[in-house]
């Protein structure tokens, strides 16, 4: 197994590519960290937790620890770091996954929800990484991935509509890996950014659309097995890419 005593962290967990995300690591032996809001099913309808996420990763024998967290919060960020740290002793992956799109337009959008769209994607992303990095430096290596969307490349309504705040956050989310590869490097670690090719069929994208709207979707398994690879990285190998998981397939071969 590829991440065998790797300890990764994933935020936004609870479902969709983080989820799978998540699964995989542990897969290739990695002990994972689940952040997320979500303990308890929502009202709404909207599928799954983070305690369902770990129930998924302790069926298949992995070690896994749930911790609520608000990614946009540094004392929670802080908080979720340590007991981590507490419980495994070290973290060699953070997977800035923990996203939130508002769907309507610029004159319809109320500022909260333009600064809570740039807070998650783009802010936490800052926050999660902050916190690890001087833990990664300390051991010499390890990996970031930001999980950033074609909406960061699209100028028009784009694959899906997932409103101006999301791109701009996530064209914000390329820069930072970008930056932040050349800040870590020198501490041997790898910063990538990892974006789907197609739109991808998740709990989420499910709660908004119609199983029409979704045909010809792709799953989460080509992001898994690209967040796997680059979960295994460090300065000395692949870091400070911008890619989609159909490049990262075919540049490496997976």
């Amino acid at each position: 197994m590829r991440l065998e005593e790797k300890v990764a962290i994933v935020t936004g967990a609870s479902r969709g590519i983080g989820k799978a995300i998540a699964v995989g690591l542990a897969r290739e032996g990695a002990s994972v960290v689940l952040a997320a809001r979500s303990e308890i099913a929502r009202a709404d309808g909207l599928a799954g937790t983070i305690h369902e996420t770990a129930t998924a990763i302790e069926e298949l024998g992995g070690k896994v620890l749930p911790v609520k967290c608000d990614v946009t919060d540094e004392a929670s960020v802080t908080a979720m770091v340590k007991t981590a740290m507490a419980t495994f002793h070290r973290i060699d992956i953070l997977v800035n996954n923990a996203g939130v799109a508002f769907f309507y337009p610029i004159a319809e959008t109320p500022l909260k929800r333009w600064e809570t769209v740039l807070k998650v994607n783009l802010t936490g992303a800052f926050l999660c990484a902050r916190a690890v990095l001087p833990l990664m430096a300390d051991q010499k290596s390890g990996s970031i991935i930001n999980i950033s969307s074609l909406a960061a490349d699209e100028r028009d309504g784009g694959t899906v509509p997932t409103g101006v705040a999301y791109a701009v956050a996530k064209a914000g989310l390329d820069r930072f890996t970008w930056g932040l590869a050349v800040e870590a490097g020198k501490h041997n670690i790898a910063v990538n950014c990892l974006k789907p090719k197609q739109p991808v069929d998740t709990e989420g994208m499910r709660f908004w659309t119609t199983d029409g709207e979704r045909n010809g979707w792709a799953s989460a398994d080509k992001m898994v097995k690209c967040g796997v690879f680059l979960a295994a990285q460090d300065a000395s190998g692949v870091t400070g890419t911008v890619a989609t998981d159909e490049e990262l397939s075919l540049w490496h071969g997976l």
